[in-house]
Order: structure tokens, then sequence, then C-alpha cells
């Protein structure tokens, strides 16, 4: 049975275009969890909040990621559809600051949104990254989910924030210094921490909730 669900798990990521660091991230572990369960074991069974945060977003049923029978009595989960941003949010320099330019929406379970944190999803985003500086993070033509009414800084989140007309994806880590409320900063660390800013000069956009990311494919032999 254990066997069947890591091999349902690993099917159901390759299928949906995930990689196992972005579901492990999704259930809030460390990057290897997922990779660990499945290619050697461990933990050997999921745990019952993991398994049915799966189930949730990957749409099938918790007794598929080996749950009891009895999980597929509950009703089913609401579908809720957020809109795609389509000019992207810049990882590296910045981008063009015009976020109006809507394209299809992607549809989202409700529970995994409650367990995100969105409580409005009307102010919820989907924007894709463009550039490099938060790998390994965010990658470029990573897809987040930016909570627009979230805009109080916590410490070490990561934001969409609009600074000198630019749209940019960043972490913003506090104390700041000399009097600025917060660092700008890029996780890559060929980019140097941002100190130089006006803080009138910074919108903060929204928080970034949750990202996706599609797997490259391997080129055909010829």
């Amino acid at each position: 049975m254990a066997d069947d669900t890591r091999a349902a798990l690993d099917a159901l990521i390759r299928d949906s275009g995930e990689d196992y660091s972005s579901i492990s991230r999704l259930l809030g572990r460390n990057p290897a969890y997922i990779q660990q369960f499945i290619k050697r074991g461990t933990p050997r069974r999921l745990a019952e909040e993991d398994r049915r945060k799966l189930a949730a977003y990957f749409r099938v049923s918790e007794q598929s990621l080996g749950g009891r029978i009895a999980a597929q009595t509950r009703a089913p989960r609401d579908l809720v559809p957020i809109s795609r941003i389509e000019v992207g949010a810049s990882a590296g320099p910045g981008g063009i600051a015009e976020i109006e330019e809507h394209g299809p929406s992607i549809a989202f379970d409700g529970a995994l949104l409650r367990d995100l944190g969105a409580r409005r999803p009307s102010a919820l985003s989907i924007i894709r990254v463009i550039g490099d500086s938060m790998e390994p993070t965010l990658c470029a033509g990573d897809d987040i989910l930016v909570d627009r009414s979230s805009t109080a800084v916590r410490s070490d989140a990561i934001y969409v924030l609009r600074l000198d007309d630019m749209l940019m994806v960043k972490r913003l880590v506090r104390p700041g210094v000399g009097g600025l409320p917060f660092v700008i900063r890029s996780d890559n660390p060929a980019y140097a921490d941002r100190r130089d800013y006006e803080p009138r000069s910074v919108e903060l956009i929204g928080r970034v909730l949750w990202c996706g990311r599609r797997l490259s494919q391997p080129r055909e032999r010829s």
C-alpha cells in the first residue's frame, strides 16, 4: 500500500509539471521532504494533514494517497478561480509597473487557499516571475500566488512591490538600516541587498503565498 501511494504521488507530481521541492513547500516542509518520501520511503506514511492537502491540491481522493475509504464520503471542495496577471514581476532588475492585463484564470481549492492564509479570494492574483535574482526560491517562469490584501510587512516574507516604476518580487527583512523600514533582499547571493531606496517610493502590491513551477521537458534524442 505504501509503495502504491508513493507511485501515485510521483505520477501526480510528474503529470502536473510540478517538482518535489515545490510540493514540499506547499506542505510547509523542507524542500527534500517529498523526494525522501517517494524515493527512500521516509516517512513510511504521509501524515493525515499532508495527505489532505495533497489530495485537495491534485483534486484526487485521499484514498488514492493512502487514506481510508471513509475519506471519500467528504463533500467535494470548492474551486476558486484566481485571475492571472500577464505582466511578470521581475526577480531581476525590475519590470514595467502596469499590472492591469489579465490572462486565463487558474482554479485553486478553497481549503488550500485557507490553509495558505488567504481570506479574500478577490484579492488574489497569479503573476509569472521573470529573472533569476530570487533563485533558488523562485525561478524565471514560476507562477506565484499574490495576496494583495496582505501589505503589512512580515520580516523574511516575499512580496511583490513597486519601486522606481518597476514591479519586482523580493524578500523584505526587518529591521532596516539608516532609517529604512526594511532591507530589500534577493535570495540569489549574486545580487546585493537594496538599501538605497526612498521609503515613500515603495508600494507593496502583496505577499507571495505560493509558487508553482513547470518542469523543463527533456530534449528528444535524435
